[in-house]
């Protein structure tokens, strides 16, 4: 074993994350059933919701479902998968299609739910020693450096135009989603999830004329409702922080963050940060990448992090800002205790992913259904050029988009028995009628991020699809308008990283930016040490191999 991936298997992936043979003749797909109630299933489905089964069997029996092999019944899978339960975000899926699965292709599948510290381990040592335990993971996008350059994954649009496959529709996705299931000219992941950080906000507060009037009092102007720049949320943020305004008696937050070490805080710097650090090409098109423009993590040249530079500097100094504006317990809170603050009603914004606007529909967690507000990730006015080594002032904000998480989806491994029968499953779950159903339903996880979880003019979705999966009408209004703008909306998007040594960097960097917001060390000091880290990691794995894959993997051509 080579001292890179020796390393590589001995690092843990600390960060929890909220944060998956033959072609004889063709067997005919089963016809359109109705709905049939048994002990804790209806419909071949394990719930004892009436309403779920029936939408769900109407996606089922529209799916394309091409011509199963008849030389797989009797087959079985193993897919690996984040253990998030039988009804939890990605696992749940697996288990609530899986007798479908059955049904039409005779073949089953064993789900294997990995804890995230433990699932790149168990992944990547299975995948070193070609052990194929797996055929399916359910992985997280920055995996894709160490699969492509130790050839652990086989691409998969080789299966395209087989009719025994199910037909899906690669054109619907997002593109800064599309890229992540891709390489160079080949595709290696089936869609499913959609990952990326937008703003939600207290719609009921922010929109009161009482509260507008208080603000404009208070801080001499009108309140910016749009919110279109991180400096307007901090004034925002402030102004509400330590008053009780939900009428309990207590105080009350302005904002609700996790920034606990392992808490996957990094996470909001990232999307924080990138309108303060990533430029538009001033040429056609904007989203050309060159040395200067549109690079957030290493100089495209030469490898050199940018991780201290002075518009990652500045950024962190509003996460700083930002952090003081809402409870001090929140410096040691992960995901769940941020979220629950705002679900709970006690912070009028926080900026995550797709599943706060899922959860805040669900009455068992919630308070605030009916209330919820969304948007786009905030951009600035004042981003940082480093060809000109100024801060710029700009009339409008620089505003760039994000695919911020992992974008769960399933790909195949190099050693799997049944590669065919594995690229079924995927088709078959990443058909739009499928993967649509899984994004109305917000327990499962999956974020929207296709052209048919999108409302018109952008998409084909209906508010009554979001509804039955128990969505106030008003709330995934803005909850899927915040994701459209981010995907659809903004001019250019943020890297997304996923060279080899990816999770050590966001490990180290994790930690250096806890430094700061704990009042350790300064900003530009825990960027400084990360910088340094990160150098020697580059060198550790080799700065010629990863330059390569870099450039690859962000589309600059040298």
């Amino acid at each position: 074993m080579n001292n890179h991936l020796r390393r590589l298997l001995a690092t843990l992936a600390v960060l929890t994350m909220v944060l998956a043979l033959a072609v004889p003749q063709v067997m005919a797909a089963p016809p359109a059933q109705e709905p049939t109630e048994e002990a804790g299933m209806i419909s071949g489905f394990p719930t004892t919701d009436p309403n779920e089964a029936k939408t769900a069997l109407e996606a089922f029996n529209k799916a394309d479902k091409g011509q199963p092999d008849p030389a797989w019944k009797g087959k079985k899978l193993t897919i690996a998968v984040y253990s998030g339960g039988q009804r939890g975000p990605i696992s749940g899926p697996l288990y609530f299609w899986r007798n479908k699965f059955e049904e039409l292709t005779g073949a089953t599948y064993d789900i294997v739910e990995i804890p995230f510290a433990e699932l790149r381990e168990k992944i990547f040592t299975d995948l070193q020693t070609g052990a194929g335990t797996y055929d399916i993971l359910i992985n997280c996008s920055n995996y894709y450096g160490d699969y492509i350059l130790n050839d652990w994954i086989i691409p998969i649009d080789q299966y395209f135009d087989d009719p025994r496959f199910p037909k899906w529709d690669r054109d619907s996705i997002a593109p800064a989603v599309a890229r992540l299931m891709q390489w160079g000219d080949r595709w290696y992941g089936g869609n499913n999830d959609h990952d990326a950080q937008v703003l939600y906000y207290r719609r009921d507060i922010i929109e009161d004329p009482k509260w507008q009037e208080a603000f404009k009092e208070e801080m001499g102007y009108e309140m910016p409702v749009k919110m279109e720049t991180w400096e307007e949320v901090l004034d925002i943020a402030k102004f509400f922080n330590k008053k009780d305004w939900n009428g309990d008696g207590d105080p009350d937050d302005g904002i609700t963050l996790h920034l606990k070490v392992g808490g996957q805080g990094f996470f909001h710097f990232m999307a924080l940060s990138a309108p303060y650090v990533v430029i538009p090409y001033p040429g056609d098109p904007p989203t050309k990448v060159t040395k200067y423009h549109n690079v957030y993590w290493f100089d495209p040249e030469t490898m050199e992090p940018l991780i201290n530079s002075p518009g990652h500097v500045r950024a962190l100094e509003m996460l700083l800002a930002l952090s003081k504006a809402g409870p001090p317990a929140m410096w040691g809170w992960s995901l769940g205790e941020a979220w629950a603050d705002f679900l709970s009603g006690n912070a009028v914004m926080t900026f995550s992913w797709g599943d706060v606007g899922s959860l805040s529909q669900d009455p068992t967690q919630s308070v605030i259904q009916g209330k919820l507000g969304a948007r786009g990730i905030p951009g600035t006015k004042y981003p940082y050029d480093r060809e000109k080594g100024q801060f710029l002032d700009l009339e409008k904000p620089n505003m760039v988009g994000n695919q911020v998480g992992c974008s769960w989806h399933p790909v195949i491994s190099k050693f799997s028995k049944e590669p065919e029968l594995a690229y079924y499953f995927i088709a078959w779950q990443s058909t739009p009628e499928i993967n649509h159903w899984n994004v109305a339903y917000g327990w499962t996880g999956v974020d929207p991020g296709t052209t048919y979880d999108w409302f018109p003019p952008y998409g084909t979705a209906k508010i009554e699809e979001y509804v039955a999966g128990g969505y106030n009408a008003d709330d995934a209004k803005y909850f899927i308008g915040a994701y459209q703008d981010n995907f659809y909306n903004y001019p250019i998007f943020q890297n997304y990283l996923r060279i080899p040594g990816t999770p050590e960097m966001q490990e180290i960097w994790d930690v250096h930016l806890s430094e700061a917001v704990t009042g350790q060390v300064s900003p530009q000091e825990a960027l400084d040490r990360t910088y340094d880290d990160w150098v020697r990691i580059v060198e550790d794995y080799g700065k010629d191999t990863l330059l390569k894959l870099y450039q690859e993997s962000i589309g600059y051509q040298p």
